[in-house]
């Protein structure tokens, strides 16, 4: 059993009300063979929401105190976003994961690249607050781009 993103197997969960789905995904969940977790609405965020940046670091910052997630009215939700983690991290181990598929960039969920905390559109290398938590215990973190290899597993 995967954990994936919500968003991906293409419930409209994202911040701004829409889906990213990714067909791989939806097949994987279709199947039995993952199981959907969306960290913000776990978190207690409605949908749509104001977008929302690590400012100062990345989700290891924001777990170790460093950092803070900050959304777009300039509100600081990051115990929220840490809320969301635990949740998320409590489904993927009931489940068994040992993988997730999440969604790039995400404050929760990028596994290679965050937005920079300015709200400028400007990518950094980081790791959202979700995937800095699943490593931590164990969990493999993959994003749509490692999406490829992953399905060929699963498929077998």
């Amino acid at each position: 059993m995967i954990v994936v993103s919500a968003c991906m197997a293409g419930l409209a969960v994202r911040y701004d009300g829409n889906s990213a789905r990714v067909e791989g995904i939806a097949r994987l969940v279709r199947e039995g063979k993952a199981v959907l977790v969306c960290p913000e609405q776990l978190g207690g965020f409605p949908t749509p929401r104001p977008p929302a940046e690590i400012q100062n670091g990345d989700g290891y910052d924001v777990l170790d105190g460093k950092a803070k997630v900050i959304n777009q009215q300039g509100e600081d939700v990051t115990e929220d976003f840490i809320q969301g983690a635990q949740q998320a991290l409590e489904v993927a181990q009931a489940a068994g994961a040992t993988k997730a598929v999440l969604k790039e960039n995400s404050p929760s969920c990028g596994s290679h690249f965050i937005y920079s905390g300015k709200f400028n559109g400007e990518k950094i290398r980081g790791v959202g607050v979700t995937t800095a938590l699943f490593e931590r215990n164990g969990i493999e973190v993959l994003s749509e781009d490692d999406l490829e290899e992953l399905l060929q597993e699963y498929e077998k």
